[in-house]
C-alpha cells in the first residue's frame, strides 16, 4: 500500500502537506508523531472516514478512491480505534458479525470462521462470551478478529498498548507477529517509543503535518526518535526530591460501593471470572492456554469497591495501578462525587465530605482529569472559553457573582493556551478541532488553574505524545512542590513508577499491594495488577516478589 502527495486543509489549518507513506506486505509499520502532527487525518483518509484534497492512494499498486470506510473494507483495510467500538451487552460473536451478516451468516458458519482465524492468529477468542465480562486485552483481539473476519489484509492499529499491562503487551506483540507471518500489513500507530522500535520493521515519522524522515528500528534508539518526532529529547517522569508532608489531604476510610442497581440483601448476578495460574480475576482473558473460563456465583451483591483505606499528603503523589475494570473508574467517580458511598467515609482537609454535591468539592478545592477526556472533560462541538468554564461555573474568572462572565472566561482561555502551549488558531475553534494532546493539555491548564488542594489525575498523558507529556509531568511536578496532593491513576507503569512517591495496586476492588517505586519494576507491577502477587512488593534481582507472608495475611483477614 502507497500514499504519495497526501494533503488535506481545514478551515485555519493544513493537516496533513504532501506525505509519503509506503507499507510492505508482512511488516508492522510504525506511524509516529506529535499530537497535532496529522496521524489520525491520515489514518481517516486512509479508512475512507475523510478525503484528502491533493494526492492518491494505491492498494497492491492499483489506484483506489474511498468514499467510505466501506470501500476500504472492501479493498482489504481494517481499522481497530483506540477506543474499542464494541456493544457490551452482546456475545463476541454478535459483535463480530454485526455489519458483515452476509459473510458467513450469523450461526454455525461464523462460529467456524471465528474459531479458524482465532486458531490461526493465536487470538483465544471465544465467540459466545459476553463483552462486557472481558478485559480489556481481550476486546481489543475481538476488536482484531472483526476486521480479520471482514477480509483485512492492512490492519490500522491506534495506539494498541494504552491501556495493557507489560504482560498483555506481550501477547499483543505474539500476535502481531503471527500476522505478519501470514503476509498481512500493520500500521502501528503509538507513543510509546520503546514499543515502536521493538515490534516495528519499519518507522515513518510525521511532524506539523509532513513527513520529516524514516528510521530503521535496529539502528534508531528511543532518544533519536523523540528527537525526530519533537524536536528534543524523551522525556522521563522520575522526581528527584520528596515533597511529601505529615499533612493529610484525603482521607478514605473503608469505602465500599457496590455494582449499579445492586444493595445489600439482593441476590448476585452470576460473575464471570477467569483462572489465571491458580488465582482467580475477573473479567480478563488473554488466551486459552494461559486461562481457563469458569462461572462463579458471589455470596452477596458485586462490590466494585471493597473496603478501600487510604491517606495522600500534601505534596504527595499517590499512584494507583490496575487492570481496567478493577474499580479505579468507580474511585475516581466516589471521591469527585458522581457516585455515592455504600458505606466508609471521606475526609478532605480534615472535613467530611461523603455526602457533599460534586460542584461542592470542586468549590472546595478538588480538581480532576478524567480518563476519558471526550465523555467527561469536554464539550466537543463547543468553543475553547466555554470548555474553560466546565467544572468552575460559580468560580472566578468564569462568573462574576451569579452571573457567568464570558470576557473573562476567553481571557483566562488565552492564558492557558500560552502557558501550557496548547496549539490552537484561536479560542474559537470547537474543542474537536483539536488533536488528543492539544484537549488534554486544555483541561490539565483548566483544572491547574484554581489553586486545587487535590487533583484526581486518570490517564493524564494517555494519548498524547512525549512533548505533551513532558509538559503535563511538569505542571504536576509543580504543584506538588506546592503542596498539592495528587491520587494518579494511569495504565503507563513507568509514568506511575517515575511520578508516584506511594504506589497502591487494586485488583476485584480492593487494594490488594504495595510497593516502593525507587526499586519495584513494571513487570513487578504487572504480576500483582493480575492478581498473582499480594502484599508488599519487594523487588529482587530475578524480578520476584516475595509478598508471600503479606499475601496469607491478606486472606487471612
Amino acid at each position: 500500500m502507497e500514499l504519495t502527495g497526501i494533503t488535506k486543509r481545514f478551515p485555519g489549518v493544513v493537516a496533513n502537506s504532501d506525505i509519503h507513506l509506503s507499507v510492505r506486505k508482512g511488516t508492522v509499520h510504525a506511524l509516529v508523531g506529535e499530537n497535532g502532527a496529522g496521524k489520525s487525518t491520515l489514518m481517516k483518509i486512509l479508512y475512507g472516514m475523510q478525503k484528502p484534497d491533493e494526492g492518491t492512494i494505491a492498494v497492491d499498486g492499483q489506484e483506489v478512491v474511498f468514499h467510505s470506510p466501506a470501500d476500504a473494507i472492501a479493498r482489504g483495510i481494517g481499522m481497530v480505534h483506540q477506543h474499542f467500538m464494541l456493544a457490551d451487552n452482546l456475545t463476541v460473536l454478535e459483535n463480530v458479525v454485526l455489519g458483515s451478516e452476509k459473510l458467513h451468516g450469523i450461526g454455525a458458519g461464523a462460529r467456524r470462521k471465528i474459531k479458524e482465524i482465532s486458531d490461526r492468529y493465536g487470538l483465544g477468542v471465544r465467540p459466545d462470551l459476553l463483552v462486557e465480562h472481558l478485559g480489556v486485552a481481550a476486546r481489543q483481539r475481538v476488536e482484531i478478529l472483526k476486521v480479520l473476519f471482514r477480509g483485512a489484509r492492512t490492519l490500522i492499529l491506534d495506539e494498541p498498548t494504552a491501556v495493557l499491562v507489560p504482560q498483555e503487551v506481550d501477547a499483543l506483540f505474539d500476535n502481531l507477529r503471527e500476522l505478519k507471518a501470514e503476509g498481512l500489513a500493520v500500521i502501528f500507530i503509538s507513543h510509546k517509543l520503546g514499543e515502536v522500535l521493538s515490534v516495528a520493521d519499519d518507522i515513518t515519522v510525521i511532524r506539523r503535518g509532513t513527513t520529516v524522515g524514516t528510521a530503521v528500528p535496529a539502528e534508531t534508539t528511543p532518544r533519536q526518535l523523540a528527537e525526530m518526532m519533537v524536536g528534543s529529547e524523551l522525556p522521563t517522569p522520575e522526581t528527584a526530591e520528596s515533597t511529601v508532608t505529615d499533612r493529610a489531604v484525603v482521607e478514605v476510610r473503608n469505602l465500599t460501593v457496590y455494582a449499579a442497581g445492586a444493595s445489600l440483601g439482593e441476590a448476585a448476578e452470576p460473575e464471570l471470572a477467569t483462572t489465571r495460574g491458580g488465582s482467580t480475576t475477573a473479567g480478563s482473558v488473554l488466551t486459552e492456554t494461559a486461562l481457563t473460563e469458569t462461572v462463579v456465583v458471589t455470596d452477596g451483591p458485586k462490590r466494585v469497591l471493597d473496603d478501600v483505606t487510604f491517606t495522600i499528603h500534601a505534596g504527595e503523589v499517590m499512584g494507583i495501578a490496575g487492570v481496567e475494570g478493577n474499580g479505579q473508574t468507580e474511585l475516581v467517580e466516589a471521591l469527585i462525587g458522581l457516585k455515592g458511598a455504600d458505606s466508609g467515609q471521606i475526609l478532605f482537609q480534615g472535613e467530611e465530605i461523603t455526602s457533599w454535591a460534586t460542584r461542592k468539592r470542586r468549590e472546595k478545592g478538588i480538581a480532576y482529569i478524567p480518563e476519558d477526556r471526550h465523555r467527561h472533560g469536554l464539550l466537543l462541538e463547543s468553543p475553547l472559553w466555554e470548555n474553560r468554564i466546565l467544572g468552575h461555573v460559580t468560580e472566578r474568572p468564569n462568573a462574576k457573582g451569579f452571573w457567568l462572565d464570558p470576557k473573562g472566561a476567553q481571557d483566562d482561555t488565552r492564558r492557558i493556551v500560552e502557558e501550557y502551549d496548547v496549539r490552537t488558531p484561536g479560542i474559537d475553534v470547537t474543542a474537536g478541532s483539536l488533536s488528543g494532546g492539544n484537549q488534554q493539555k486544555l483541561i490539565v491548564g483548566r483544572e491547574m488553574s484554581h489553586d486545587p488542594k487535590f487533583l484526581i489525575a486518570s490517564h493524564p498523558t494517555r494519548g498524547v505524545d512525549v512533548g505533551a507529556q513532558a509538559a503535563i509531568w511538569d505542571h504536576i511536578r509543580a504543584a506538588r512542590r506546592e503542596g498539592l496532593a495528587v491520587l494518579l491513576i494511569s495504565a503507563d507503569l513507568d509514568e506511575l513508577i517515575g511520578l508516584s512517591d506511594t504506589l497502591r495496586v487494586i485488583f476485584d476492588g480492593r487494594l490488594v499491594a504495595d510497593a516502593d517505586p525507587a526499586t519495584v519494576t513494571p513487570e513487578e507491577l504487572g504480576s500483582a495488577m493480575t492478581g498473582a502477587a499480594t502484599g508488599h512488593l519487594e523487588h529482587t534481582e530475578d524480578g520476584a516478589e516475595a509478598g508471600d507472608e503479606a499475601a496469607t495475611e491478606d486472606e487471612d483477614r
